[in-house]
């Protein structure tokens, strides 16, 4: 499984980095929601570093939907999903793919969201980096599970195409509090009394997001859901 989901994993991201698609649209996106809050702010203050992480990972999850969107759509616009279905790679490896590609892209578009919230909402990492990192890669594991299951329910028919984002905020927000809070201290430098309590949340859901996708994926990207 791991290695053919590394294959899928490569395939998605030449894809989508290569024809401008999913990467493109989600940075973009984001940057534009990162600079049309900095234009609340008066002039001469600074937001505060809690608004700032919450725009932070507003951003980032708007650019999740594109990214999945983006990386089941286009097996479903070129009928590829017909020849993984009848292929021998096992569906968990396609949702492992996904995920991981999808994780890729996802972490690529923080890389420009993170600077842009330091210029342009007036931030600073006055906090532990290494807060920093693990909370990027605890919460964007649990997205990335939780947007390649919910990502393939999304396709398939055009009525349908919305149901991604509508299902996934909801889901996500245990996520994106613990997130928030962790991000918070990075950017104030006050550490958090409860940072451990958080981080436990994020990665418990993290886990649970991930075993509900190895257990329902091939049930859903198969169409028996």
């Amino acid at each position: 499984m791991l290695k053919r989901g590394l294959a899928i994993a490569a395939k998605d991201l030449r894809l989508s980095i290569g024809g401008g698609q999913g990467l493109t649209q989600a940075v973009l996106l984001g940057l534009l929601l990162i600079f049309v809050f900095s234009l609340s702010r008066p002039a001469g203050q600074l937001v505060e570093p809690q608004a700032a992480s919450a725009i932070f990972w507003l951003a980032s999850s708007f650019g999740l939907v594109l990214v999945f969107n983006t990386l089941f759509s286009m097996e479903e616009s070129n009928e590829a999903r017909l020849g993984l279905l009848s292929s021998p790679v096992p569906l968990h490896a396609v949702w492992f793919g996904k995920g991981l590609a999808g994780f890729g892209l996802l972490l690529c578009s923080q890389l420009v969201f993170l600077p842009a919230t330091i210029v342009f909402l007036g931030q600073d990492m006055k906090g532990s980096f290494a807060v920093f990192a693990a909370t990027l890669l605890a919460a964007d594991w649990g997205l990335v599970a939780l947007g390649a299951l919910l990502g393939a329910i999304s396709q398939g028919q055009a009525a349908r195409e919305s149901l991604l984002s509508v299902i996934l905020f909801p889901l996500m927000l245990p996520i994106l509090l613990g997130a928030i809070q962790l991000m918070t201290s990075v950017f104030s430098g006050v550490n958090l009394m409860d940072e451990s309590s958080w981080m436990g949340i994020i990665v418990s859901a993290s886990a649970l997001f991930s075993g509900a996708g190895l257990i329902l994926f091939p049930f859903v990207y198969s169409g028996e859901q």
